[in-house]
């Protein structure tokens, strides 16, 4: 096994400067409120790059952590990143996170066009064809040549427990059977309750939210797994062996504060 995290990896293409620029339809695509920080351009081209790159995703299933500090505007890669694999053939997202209130937000800013938080421009085109972002409550039924982003949110939770006691009217293993899917996994660090669990039976394991999203992620060898979070846990031994190969990005809360200072300090040497 490789002694490198995945970013390190990625960080002697940047140093030899042969990384791929962040493609053209991230930046129209998205709000033109928005700005992108040299360190979010930076994530987006470590992802492009890893993802286009078969020698360095080894042909494996793309699953992949952004190890980014709170404040640093992950949601922005979140939306980004929903835009490339829409050019890649991808049309339906699930949403997931431990908190509903993260929940609502999260669709505030991916939903609603008179939010000053929306995170889209108001038209997005592609090739031509007008998009539509729209909420879905199945992934089952969905038209085979839709042009839209269909995002099913939800909490971990309901994830769980709409796949471990399925019912009508809910998500079920057969929703990631035959489609392709992109999970996104944002505060990715609540999922990870058996691989912090020391003397775990099947029977736990079974149970916990995490073999539900693993079981679910692995229907389909299409599917893609976009984790975020700020706080991956790395002094456990058993979370870093998980995210060795799979940390496409670091980006935590002391290198955001260095960053803030070096700004702050050349404004004010500007004056």
């Amino acid at each position: 096994m490789t002694k490198q995290f995945l970013y390190e990896e990625l960080d002697i293409l940047k140093k030899y400067g042969t990384l791929k620029e962040t493609p053209e339809f991230i930046k129209t695509g998205l709000s033109p409120n928005i700005v992108l920080r040299e360190y979010q351009e930076e994530a987006f081209q470590y992802f492009v790059n890893y993802f286009e790159n078969k020698q360095l995703s080894k042909n494996k299933q793309i699953h992949t952590l952004f190890h980014m500090a709170t404040g640093s505007g992950k949601t922005v890669i979140m939306a980004g990143l929903i835009l490339y694999l829409y050019t890649k053939g991808y049309r339906n997202f699930l949403f997931f996170v431990n908190q509903t209130n993260i929940v609502e937000k999260t669709k505030e800013n991916f939903l609603n066009k008179t939010s000053g938080k929306y995170l889209f421009t108001d038209e997005i085109e592609y090739l031509g064809e007008k998009i539509a972002i729209k909420p879905v409550a199945s992934f089952s039924g969905l038209p085979k040549d839709s042009t839209d982003i269909n995002i099913y949110f939800t909490t971990t939770q309901k994830l769980h427990l709409d796949l471990f006691f399925p019912k009508e009217n809910s998500l079920t293993y057969d929703d990631f059977e035959n489609t392709k899917i992109v999970f996104i996994s944002d505060e990715s660090h609540h999922v990870n309750t058996q691989t912090k669990k020391l003397n775990k039976s099947e029977e736990e394991e079974k149970n916990s939210w995490e073999y539900s999203v693993l079981n679910a992620f692995a229907r389909n060898t299409e599917h893609i797994m976009l984790e975020f979070t700020a706080t991956c846990e790395l002094n456990d031994p058993n979370v870093k062996i998980k995210y060795l190969d799979k940390i496409i990005y670091n980006y935590p809360l002391l290198h955001f504060r260095r960053r803030y200072v070096e700004r702050r300090l050349g404004r004010l040497k500007s004056f």
